[in-house]
């Protein structure tokens, strides 16, 4: 297993890559293809949200490794179906070995769903990215301890979040969020994905 500390490091194609990337194999594809890579349309980012709240507590790579029983779980994580789930959806996912059973993470996604169903067509889209910074004044991190965990921005957007009701995005979970969906480009300056390069 790759150490996760300092500057980019080469991978087995001797191109250089965060080192996170290829700390175990189920990385590389999401590093190269799909983190940092700018994400829009309201359910594709409901989808982030709730995985990011669900890995609160865990390896990112423990939701990684499940994110195709929890698309299976939560119909493909579109809102107007979330947002019709019953109890007996709620006690359904709690049976579910495909997905993470937390019961307090189960009930913020279908809450959150139900709110968000409320909102009107590209409101989550629009209000997620309007929380992104100027990447011009913001310097590529050169190792992984020039990576923030939180930011003003996230802090803004889990304040705003919050106030119109949803769960589980504090400024850490909206932070991975922001960086996961491209909002930001937090490959470090060598890496081979940084400014959406060529996987």
């Amino acid at each position: 297993m790759t150490v996760v500390t300092g500057a980019a490091i080469p991978g087995p194609d001797g191109r250089l890559r965060c080192p996170w990337g290829l700390s175990t194999e189920d990385y590389v594809a999401y590093h190269d293809d799909e983190w940092g890579r700018p994400v829009h349309g309201d359910d594709a980012l409901f989808e982030r949200l709730c995985l990011e709240a669900f890995q609160s507590g865990l390896s990112w790579i423990t939701i990684l490794r499940r994110r195709e029983g929890f698309r299976s779980a939560f119909d493909g994580f579109k809102i107007a179906s979330v947002a019709g789930y019953t109890d007996a959806d709620e006690e359904r996912l709690l049976a579910d070995p495909g997905i993470i059973r937390n019961r307090a993470k189960i009930r913020a996604t279908l809450a959150n769903a139900r709110m968000l169903a409320e909102w009107p067509s590209g409101e989550l889209d629009h209000l997620i990215w309007s929380y992104a910074p100027d990447g011009a004044r913001r310097p590529a991190p050169r190792t992984i301890a020039d990576v923030p965990a939180v930011t003003d921005e996230s802090t803004a957007l889990a304040k705003e979040l919050k106030k119109r009701g949803l769960r589980f995005v504090g400024p850490t979970t909206a932070y991975a969020l922001m960086q996961a969906c491209g909002l930001v480009d937090d490959h470090l300056t060598d890496c081979v994905s940084r400014g959406g390069g060529a996987a």
